[in-house]
């Protein structure tokens, strides 16, 4: 039993309530009360008088084992960086560069806050023995590609694979995961739909990244990628759409209750995307964020995506009002929707996955919002304990991680990497 003690809770609705205890067992938020009334014994006492404690973030679209990649393609196109950089060094990836990657990530993600992540990557053994090892929350996408030569075998695979381990933790669940729609021709996309409906999986896949698949799709089929995702049979599932910058108004008709958007403005930017349809019609989305992967990216902290997008919908419309910090912070709180686990509130009963934020830092001190400090201002070394289940994963401002052997471990394969070179891509943008 751990026992926050004094805390300032800022909960889902970015309401700050202070002078809280808040009793933590069995995984779970067992009590909330007031500073001092309870006098139940506990394991460990955090004194957090000067602290404040809110739900941990989610992160909603992340290619975590691309950390092996980070900085690798800089200052290039969009179709440069898939064709030319990307894919072929994926394409000669081992095991151990997932293994490594999907650590790395882990640690990042965890220094950050993170206590939930939706991975969408191939080598998905590699990405759940990470997952289990770290104690991270994580929803699993196999990364399935509809127009590459073994797809039969890779749909078997990934169907298997899921159903091997749907089981094996409370603190693991499973989406189908078609690349795309561009990457999944109509026939191949609706297989891998049938697969979903028959395990009752629900769908992650990145959908209208960038206007040229718009033009293309349309070209093509006549429709819209989210038109493709519905005569597919999509949307029958619960849809987790990793960006839908370019979505259009037509495209509205589609999206259900369940339909959930990742967010991740800072690829946008680094790739030159435009700002496609999203900041006509955000209000009627249902919408979080991503970080995408660290080769795009850079960062897998999805504050800093919040943080970019309200400043680029402040910059778009020309209304230093819109996308104001409570906003922000209620969407990113609400991307635990998308996930199974009941996790992103503050409140007994529910799975204690917290983050116990230190604000009296020189990067956020002052402060006279606390929420609009982290927002604007925090970073990873605010974030002073990290929770899952009850379960430190930082603890007093370091990870429980052997970050070390990590590190080297990582340099040892950026080396390697480096040395096989890029090999021959069997998809193209």
């Amino acid at each position: 039993m751990i026992l926050l003690k004094d805390a300032s809770l800022i909960n889902e609705e970015a309401d700050c309530i202070q002078h809280k205890d808040v009793l933590i067992s069995d995984g779970k938020i067992q009590k909330i009360s007031d500073t001092g009334t309870d006098t139940m014994q506990t394991d460990e006492v955090i004194d957090c008088s000067r602290y404040y404690v809110s739900p941990g973030l989610p992160n909603l679209h992340v290619h975590t084992a691309m950390n092996i990649f980070k900085g690798i393609a800089e200052d290039v196109t969009s179709d440069a960086w898939f064709n030319e950089m990307i894919w072929p060094y994926e394409s000669k990836m081992t095991d151990a560069d997932i293994y490594a990657g999907t650590l790395l990530g882990i640690a990042e993600m965890i220094n950050n806050g993170v206590t939930v992540f939706a991975d969408h990557y191939f080598g998905e053994e590699q990405v759940l023995r990470a997952v289990k090892e770290t104690g991270i929350r994580a929803d699993l996408a196999p990364t399935v590609f509809g127009s590459a030569p073994e797809f039969p075998e890779r749909l078997a695979q990934v169907s298997e694979f899921i159903t091997a381990h749907r089981k094996d933790s409370d603190r693991v669940a499973f989406h189908m995961g078609p690349h795309a729609d561009y990457t999944c021709p109509e026939p191949t996309l609706g297989k891998i739909v049938d697969e979903a409906k028959k395990l009752d999986l629900p769908i992650h896949l990145h959908l209208a990244e960038e206007e040229g698949q718009i033009v293309r799709a349309r070209k093509e089929t006549g429709l819209t990628p989210f038109g493709i995702l519905k005569r597919a049979g999509g949307f029958d599932q619960k849809v987790l759409v990793a960006h839908g910058l370019w979505i259009e108004e037509e495209d509205l008709q589609y999206l259900k209750e369940d339909t959930w958007f990742a967010f991740c403005p800072k690829t946008y930017m680094k790739l030159a995307s435009g700002k496609g349809g999203f900041f006509q019609h955000y209000n009627r989305l249902n919408y979080s964020f991503g970080t995408d992967g660290a080769a795009s990216s850079n960062t897998l902290n999805p504050m800093e995506q919040a943080r970019l997008l309200g400043l680029l919908g402040k910059f778009e419309g020309m209304d230093a009002t819109a996308f104001d910090a409570k906003t922000l912070w209620k969407h990113m709180m609400a991307g635990h929707r998308a996930f199974p686990f009941e996790t992103g509130y503050l409140k007994e009963g529910s799975p204690a996955d917290l983050i116990i934020w230190d604000l009296f830092d020189m990067d956020t001190f002052p402060f006279y919002s606390p929420v609009s400090s982290i927002l604007y201002s925090s970073n990873s070394q605010n974030v002073k304990y990290t929770m899952v289940a009850g379960e430190f994963l930082k603890y007093d401002g370091k990870l429980k991680m052997d970050t070390k052997a990590l590190m080297e471990e990582g340099e040892r394969l950026q080396t390697d990497l480096l040395k096989r070179g890029k090999g021959k891509a069997e998809i193209f943008f």
